[in-house]
C-alpha cells in the first residue's frame, strides 16, 4: 500500500547527511500515506520501513525508460524518519487545524489527496518542532518531495501552505526580510483529491 514516487527528486550527493535526511522525509511521507489509507500502526510501519526498505539493496535502480523504483528510502536516516512519523501522529490534532487555516476557502485537509496530506503534515511538524532546520530548507525539501509524486499544481500548494505557516511559526527567521510591504499571497489552489473515508485522519 506504499505510494510510489513517479520520479526522482533533486537529491543531495549520496552518502551525505543531507541525502539521508531527504530520503528520510520521502520515506516518512510514504509511511504516513500507508498509515492513512491502511490504518497501519505507527510502530509496525516504522519497523517495516527500517528493516525492509532502508538497506542499500532495498532499492533496485530503474533502467532507462523503466518505471521508477517503489521507494527512494535506501540510505535514509532511520532515526530522523521515525521522529517525523511519530511526531506527526503525536501532534496531528495541532497540525491539521493549522493546515486547514491555510487551505483555500471551503477546503479542508481531509478532502485533500492522501499523498499531499502526508507531505503537508510532515512539513508542518518539522516547522513546529525542528527549529534546528531552517524554515526555507524545510519548505524546499517538501516541495521536492511533492515534485517526486505530482506533475501539476500540488508542489505550489505545498509551497504556499508551508510558506505561510513558516511565517507564522518561525517569525524570527523572516524578520527584516519584509521591510517593504509584501503583496498579499493568493490562497493555495487545492487540486481535487479523494474524500477521506475515515473521520479520524
Amino acid at each position: 500500500m506504499t505510494i510510489k514516487a513517479r520520479k526522482a527528486g533533486r537529491r543531495a550527493p549520496a552518502g551525505s547527511g543531507r541525502a539521508a535526511r531527504s530520503a528520510g522525509r520521502m520515506a516518512a511521507v510514504q509511511a504516513l500515506y500507508q498509515m492513512d489509507l491502511a490504518g497501519t500502526d505507527v510502530t509496525d510501519v516504522i519497523h517495516e520501513f527500517t528493516t525492509l526498505r532502508f538497506s542499500a539493496d532495498a532499492e533496485t535502480p530503474a533502467e532507462e525508460g523503466a518505471e521508477p523504483a517503489e521507494t527512494t528510502a535506501a540510505g535514509a536516516d532511520a532515526a530522523f524518519f521515525a521522529e517525523l512519523v511519530r511526531g506527526v501522529v503525536r501532534r496531528q490534532r495541532d497540525i491539521d487545524p493549522m493546515i486547514d487555516q491555510q487551505l483555500a476557502l471551503n477546503w479542508r485537509l481531509k478532502r485533500v489527496d492522501s499523498t499531499l496530506r502526508a507531505i503537508l503534515r510532515a512539513g508542518t511538524f518539522e516547522l513546529i518542532e525542528r527549529q534546528d532546520v531552517p524554515a526555507r530548507v524545510v519548505i524546499n525539501e517538501y516541495i521536492d518531495v511533492a515534485h517526486a509524486f505530482f506533475d501539476e499544481d500540488e508542489p505550489k500548494v505545498v509551497n504556499g501552505v508551508l510558506d505561510r505557516l513558516a511565517k507564522r511559526l518561525r517569525v524570527s527567521e523572516f524578520e527584516g526580510k519584509q521591510q517593504r510591504a509584501p503583496e498579499p499571497e493568493p490562497e493555495a489552489e487545492v487540486p481535487d483529491g479523494e474524500p477521506d473515508p475515515s473521520s479520524g485522519a
